[in-house]
């Protein structure tokens, strides 16, 4: 297995470098990097820069106006963007309904959605996760009813991030109640201006509000936005959830956490000298920049393997684990530098209404600390990759 990069490997990265030097604003960078909460206005400035270089859609076919990458070049180009600080691309009509409408929609849907996709015309927005149905995703109650040329949906979805930005939700609903639980569930594209479609704003933890709850009181959706057959939405529901993603272990953004710890402890003074002098805080960034040493040779040997064709084993769950884990200790650490500094409501701060008020970059320190807990837990918890790894182990042993 070759871990190495090709000499167009680092020719790429360098071409990588070059443009987020002249494409990303400062201004814009010190935002990501700060945690400041970043405006509709600021995704779609990065979205459109991207797509006017045509790497908007790295893992797109060119034949629907992607950049058809390889593994290799996506993950450095989504390693680079992390040590930049550039906005993460919003990944729900790029990353997660396109792969399905390519795959399982008709050529009508096609040819209408994904070049809006591309264009920033429509913002996507994802509705899967209910009150009663969250890791029991096939468990969801959202119904929708055909009438005539319409379904009629009611029903709820809750964690609905940057719902408030959108202007259309794709959503899983159920169309057959009296089949087994995954075998009547549709996938159905909804226009959020639809009467009847409310969202409402859940305010976390951190003090933001990037998530939500939307609620359908008898919207109707015409039938031409079912995408594939009634009653197969399971099936385009594991394809999302399963679709191959090269940066599950977040190695960018550990490195780029990681620096600002360094710089933050070599500024913030512990006892009259810098805190990264101090033993048992220079232990733990020590430990955990040995920890992220591994799991990036981990990573590579995945993206290798899948270089190479082959399907990613169960090192995906390990990466899920350790890779949040990483970040999490990333992230207490940083919060542990800065000391009373972290301020954990300070919601101007982190608007960006007001100067941050100390020399360390703390005023966002607390609010990724708080948000980041749920690193652990989404996109398949932690707890469920520990089983699914158990498993995998007991089955290769007998």
């Amino acid at each position: 297995m070759d871990l190495s990069f090709t000499a167009d490997d680092t020719a790429f990265r360098a071409e990588v470098k070059a443009f987020l030097a002249e494409k990303l604003p400062e201004t814009l960078s010190d935002k990501v990097r700060l945690n400041k909460g970043l405006s509709k206005d600021d995704h779609e400035f990065w979205h459109a820069e991207l797509n006017k270089r045509g790497w908007l859609a790295p893992n797109w076919p060119q034949r629907f106006g992607g950049a058809e990458w390889g593994v290799v070049q996506r993950h450095i180009f989504e390693e680079e963007c992390a040590m930049a600080y550039a906005p993460r691309v919003v990944p729900f009509g790029l990353a997660m309904l396109a792969p399905v409408l390519q795959n399982f929609g008709s050529e009508a849907q096609q040819d209408y959605w994904l070049p809006r996709i591309l264009s920033g015309e429509d913002w996507w927005c994802q509705g899967y996760s209910e009150p009663g149905a969250g890791s029991d995703l096939a468990a969801l109650k959202t119904r929708a009813v055909r009438d005539g040329d319409h379904y009629v949906v009611t029903g709820q979805k809750t964690w609905t991030t940057l719902g408030q930005h959108a202007n259309m939700i794709f959503c899983l609903v159920r169309t057959d109640p009296d089949a087994k639980k995954q075998e009547g569930i549709s996938f159905l594209l909804i226009d959020m201006n639809t009467p009847g479609v409310e969202v409402r704003p859940i305010t976390l933890i951190d003090g933001g509000a990037e998530v939500n709850e939307v609620w359908f009181t008898d919207v109707r959706v015409p039938v031409e936005n079912l995408v594939g057959e009634e009653n197969k939405g399971w099936t385009y529901a594991k394809y999302l959830l399963t679709h191959e993603r090269t940066n599950i272990a977040g190695v960018g953004f550990s490195r780029a956490g990681l620096d600002m710890v360094k710089r933050i402890s070599s500024r913030a003074l512990s006892g009259g000298r810098p805190l990264i002098e101090n033993p048992h805080f220079a232990a733990r960034v020590a430990q955990v920049e040995i920890d992220l040493m591994a799991m990036s040779t981990t990573n590579l040997r995945i993206v290798s393997k899948a270089a190479s064709g082959q399907a990613p084993g169960i090192e995906s769950s390990l990466l899920k684990i350790k890779g949040t884990q990483i970040r999490q200790e990333i992230t207490d650490l940083a919060r542990r530098a800065v000391g009373p500094l972290a301020m954990p409501f300070a919601s101007d701060a982190v608007d960006g209404n007001a100067p941050l008020p100390d020399p360390l970059d703390a005023g966002a320190v607390a609010a990724s600390y708080f948000n980041n807990r749920k690193l652990s837990i989404f996109g398949g918890s932690n707890e469920i990759q520990r089983e699914i790894y158990a498993k995998q182990m007991m089955r290769d042993a007998t």
